[in-house]
């Protein structure tokens, strides 16, 4: 199966701590590209979290943010005395350099980080607790992927059916085509009354043939049809290689359109190149 690029997860936990909730988000792109948004006391959690995105992703710009809502109630507040101490010595410093200064507000002492705490947590406990939810997020982000790329993937095969069908179709037309066309050859000669060289009609029927043969594109054209319905059976990521394969298609496309010398044929290979560019767009959402 193969596995989209576009997914959003949320996850919420609760416990005596607070709420935890991860979101994550993940687009399209050439390479894995994680971009997180972790409050400063899971710092250290950015290398797991890059860990498991690079276990669990191959490709796409995921952006994870974890907040924090901590629930506050019973939870006696303490002062850290020592910071608090140091940043009253620091303030009467600094006073002292100054003609009259205010006097110093308990509150704004409070105010600073790291002076007013609440009842600390086990830092291990939340941390493990991030983790979990975390690993629940990323598994609904790929379970979303997944099902997104299964959706993908049933696009790709009703382009594949529709360029199926265009492929054989023409590949009926073409003795049809050639013959209309020698018969415009002839139509012509006799319009103008010229005398009809027999040996100057084959050699332009030869030369026709010849600049008309579209077997080997209409052959090439089927090949690849087959290659990519095996990529997508064969799943994984599978992104750089179908959209090498789109190229490969259009290529042949444009030198059906190349060849064309009847409407039918030149029709044809407009309706491929549709085709391939809708399959392109789709494919760029891949893994």
């Amino acid at each position: 199966m193969v596995h989209s690029m576009t997914a959003f997860a949320r996850v919420e936990r609760a416990g005596s701590h607070g709420t935890l909730s991860w979101e994550l988000r993940s687009v399209n792109h050439r390479y894995l590209e994680p971009h997180l948004r972790l409050p400063e006391a899971f710092r250290d959690l950015e290398g797991p979290v890059r860990e498991a995105l690079r276990q669990g992703l191959s490709r796409g710009k995921v952006e994870c943010t974890l907040r924090m809502a901590e629930d506050g109630a019973g939870k006696p507040l303490q002062v850290d005395r020592e910071r608090a101490s140091q940043l009253i010595q620091a303030a009467e410093s600094v006073a002292a350099l100054i003609q009259q200064p205010a006097p110093l507000n308990p509150l704004e002492v409070l105010a600073w980080p790291g002076v007013l705490v609440a009842d600390a947590d086990d830092p291990q406990a939340l941390n493990a607790a991030a983790m979990e939810a975390f690993a629940q997020a990323l598994a609904e982000l790929k379970s979303g992927r997944s099902r997104e790329g299964a959706e993908l993937a049933r696009l790709l095969n009703e382009r594949l059916d529709a360029m199926q069908e265009e492929v054989t179709a023409l590949r009926a037309l073409v003795p049809q085509m050639l013959a209309a066309q020698r018969q415009k050859i002839l139509d012509r000669f006799n319009e103008m009354k010229a005398e009809l060289d027999p040996q100057r009609l084959e050699q332009e029927m030869v030369l026709l043939a010849q600049k008309s043969d579209v077997a080997e594109e209409l052959d090439r054209l089927g090949t690849h049809i087959g290659e990519v319905r095996r990529v997508l059976k064969a799943g994984g990521a599978a992104g750089r290689r179908l959209d090498f394969l789109m190229q490969e298609l259009n290529r042949e496309a444009n030198t059906l359109g190349s060849k064309a010398f009847d409407p039918r044929s030149t029709q044809a290979a407009v309706n491929l190149k549709v085709l391939i560019e809708q399959m392109r767009e789709q494919v760029q959402n891949i893994e």
